[in-house]
C-alpha cells in the first residue's frame, strides 16, 4: 500500500539547518507530486513547499523561499527539504504528502490523498 515515513526533525537553534525526508513506497515518484505541509499549534496546515511528477518544478510558500530546498532521489524513491536559516516561527510539525501538485496560490491540503504521520521540528534558543 502507499506509504510515507518522514524523518529527520528534531530541535534546532535559530540560523540553524535541518533536512527533512520523505521515504515512499508502495508508489515510484513519477506518480504524484509531493509536497511538504506543516501545522504549528493553534494553526492552519499550509503548504511549504513542493515537486512536481516529471519535470523537477518545485514550488515554495513566500515565507520560506530562498531558505528551503525541495530535492527528489527518484532511486531512492525519496524527497528532501533542505531547512536553512530556521527561524522560530518555523516551529511545526512538517508532513510530506503525495497529490496532484499545486495551483497559483500553491498546493491545497484538501487535494493531497496520502500523508505521512509527521515529524516535529522546533527551532528555539
Amino acid at each position: 500500500q502507499v506509504q510515507l515515513v518522514e524523518s529527520g526533525g528534531g530541535l534546532v537553534q535559530p540560523g540553524g539547518s535541518l533536512r527533512l525526508t520523505c521515504a515512499a513506497s508502495g508508489f515510484t515518484l513519477d506518480v504524484y507530486a509531493i509536497g511538504w505541509f506543516r501545522q504549528a499549534p493553534g494553526k492552519e496546515r499550509e503548504g511549504v513547499s513542493c515537486i512536481s511528477v516529471s519535470d523537477d518544478s518545485t514550488y515554495y510558500a513566500d515565507s520560506v523561499t530562498g531558505r528551503f530546498t525541495i530535492s527528489r532521489d527518484n532511486a531512492k524513491n525519496t524527497v528532501y527539504l533542505q531547512m536553512n536559516s530556521l527561524k522560530p516561527e518555523d516551529t511545526a510539525v512538517y508532513y510530506c504528502a503525495a497529490g496532484p501538485g499545486w495551483g497559483p496560490g500553491g498546493p491545497e491540503k484538501y487535494e493531497y490523498e496520502y500523508w505521512g504521520q509527521g515529524t516535529q521540528v522546533t527551532v528555539s534558543s
